[in-house]
């Protein structure tokens, strides 16, 4: 069975209470479950993480290298900062999704740039919850067409 790292950054912990008009009024635990319940009907596993600690997130990247075919990543803030982030994702060698909750390009400007995106295999925002489940299905269509070929 293939597996699937979710990877959540800085203040995604704060789901459900922070900023709702923004973010939603999912808990980041309601959105690891039905990605973990949909990863299982698709016969994919998924392992949930989140950290608010750039360190931790590169540690974890790195280690998925070792066990994962595959990330779905919210960075968070840290997609308009981390080169050290960029560069974690770019040496793992594995598909990497960046994904957000917001549509960051209609919030404020410095949000529009992500230093991730160019070394991502792709990239969905602006769905709420959603992104990620898209991202994990995504997924599923890459591993079909990779035992395909």
């Amino acid at each position: 069975m293939r597996e699937i790292l979710v990877l959540h950054g800085p203040n995604l912990n704060l789901l459900g209470q922070r900023e709702p008009q923004v973010y939603g009024t999912m808990t980041l635990d309601e959105i690891n479950q039905r990605l973990i319940a949909e990863g299982q009907r698709l016969g994919i596993g998924v392992r949930c993480l989140q950290s608010n600690s750039e360190g931790a997130l590169i540690d974890a990247l790195q280690e998925a290298r070792n066990w994962a075919s595959g990330v779905i990543f919210n960075p968070g803030g840290y997609t308009h900062t981390s080169v050290a982030l960029r560069d974690a994702v770019a040496a793992i060698g594995i598909p990497v999704i960046e994904v957000h909750l917001s549509n960051v390009y209609a919030r404020e400007e410095f949000r529009h740039r992500s230093l991730l995106s160019a070394v991502c295999w792709g990239k969905i925002l602006g769905l709420g919850w959603k992104s990620y489940w898209l991202a994990l299905h995504a997924f599923a269509l890459y591993f079909e067409e990779e035992e395909t070929r």
